[in-house]
């Protein structure tokens, strides 16, 4: 699991815990109703604006919010130079007996391309397809996520508005005005939790995960362009770790000044799916 998604959650909760019992008591918070109109109606409002095949890929896709897409860059750039080395020596039908070592499909079927000979501006196309088509699927959940955020405080409002009411049909009983008014406050608290705490960091962890793996998969079409064109792996190394940040590059840097100094193989273990 993700620490940083773990540490928000309990931090989170601890939070709101503290918030509730330092100036109240947990049964002024809970209220089956309440938590029925916000919550049932947040999620029925989403699951009409989307098809259903969204709504289960939404909630497929919420195990990526505590364990997100983590690819590790430098592996990455060590095999695609090792890959050019070899194109290079061996030449570019020497990389089909590559491609069953690895296993990232996207850096798989690209080889594939290259290895039947299709045209660079054509392997460009498709790796940029699939890159594109991944952006829209990653879009639909989050906006998923997006509009669930927007519609929990609504329904929360909604179920004010309904405590309101009946709280005016119980003016002439001044004894029940102060629990019929927390009852009508409170669902406007689970539409801002529901939205803020769950519904938006989910979002946003998605959104970020997405990136990462847009940014993986330009690295590695790159790469790939360079090893069909022929390009000196050094200099397709050099450009490949443009893609990283200057903490990566300065890391990249001292694992391979360990590695020459060391010695040993590189060893670069297949890439995970």
């Amino acid at each position: 699991m993700d620490i940083a998604t773990l540490f928000g959650l309990i931090f989170g909760v601890a939070c709101i815990a503290y918030g509730i019992f330092s100036g109240g008591e947990i049964s002024s918070f809970v209220h089956a109703g309440s938590i029925a109109v916000t919550l049932g109606g947040g999620l029925a409002a989403t699951i009409i604006s989307f098809p259903l095949a969204d709504t289960i890929k939404a909630f497929k896709a919420l195990p990526l919010a505590f364990k997100p897409y983590r690819a590790d860059p430098f592996q990455t750039i060590q095999l695609l130079v090792e890959l050019s080395q070899k194109a290079r020596r061996e030449g570019l039908l020497a990389l089909e007996s590559a491609q069953e070592n690895i296993k990232d499909d996207y850096l798989k079927k690209a080889l594939e391309l290259v290895v039947d000979g299709i045209e660079a501006e054509m392997v460009k196309t498709s790796m940029q397809f699939e890159i594109d088509s991944m952006v829209v699927r990653h879009s639909t959940v989050q906006a998923y996520w997006k509009t669930m955020a927007t519609q929990f405080p609504a329904w929360g409002m909604i179920g004010t508005l309904m405590g309101l009411i009946n709280l005016l049909r119980s003016m002439d009983d001044p004894s029940a005005i102060g629990p019929a008014m927390s009852l009508a406050i409170v669902t406007t608290f689970y539409g801002s939790v529901l939205a803020n705490f769950i519904c938006n960091p989910i979002a946003t962890k998605l959104q970020g995960a997405s990136a990462e793996e847009i940014r993986m998969r330009e690295m590695i079409m790159e790469g790939i362009l360079s090893i069909q064109s022929g390009e000196n792996p050094r200099l397709m190394e050099h450009k490949l770790k443009t893609f990283l940040s200057p903490d990566q590059k300065l890391q990249y840097e001292s694992m391979i000044m360990k590695e020459k100094e060391v010695g040993p193989e590189r060893g670069v273990e297949p890439l995970q799916g």
